[in-house]
């Protein structure tokens, strides 16, 4: 199963637990294959409309089917290891700057799996995850 977690820089005491089983930090300053550009980031941060999300969506997949076009065993060995294990991919969201969970490059990255690996089992955040 793949799916996605909040990283918290302090865990809230009412947050709930960690997720129990692979848990992988894919924020840009990882060298995870999931990762957005540090630009990407902060170009979004400053722009959190609906057009600051829509161009951040569309340099993300762009910069996904590019990885995927380079390295596609990358991606079979996260989804193979998401086959065998629970796998949660790592970000800071939602936060106040972006406190939509849906505008997160993990909901993207799922999407993402799911479309180049239909059989992967992918479990998506609700809306009130955080």
């Amino acid at each position: 199963m793949l799916s996605r977690y909040t990283i918290y820089r302090r865990r809230p005491v009412d947050a709930g637990p960690l997720p129990e089983g692979i848990r992988q930090d894919a924020r840009w300053r990882t060298r995870h294959l999931l990762r957005p550009t540090q630009e990407m980031v902060e170009d979004f941060l400053e722009d959190t409309s609906s057009t600051g999300w829509k161009k951040f969506r569309s340099s993300y997949l762009s910069l996904l089917k590019e990885r995927f076009k380079e390295t596609p065993e990358e991606f079979r060995n996260l989804a193979e290891l998401a086959t065998e294990n629970d796998v949660y991919i790592g970000c800071n969201c939602p936060t106040a700057k972006n406190p939509d969970v849906h505008h997160c490059h993990t909901f993207l990255a799922l999407e993402f799996m799911s479309q180049k690996f239909p059989r992967l089992d992918i479990v998506f955040p609700k809306e009130t995850e955080g």
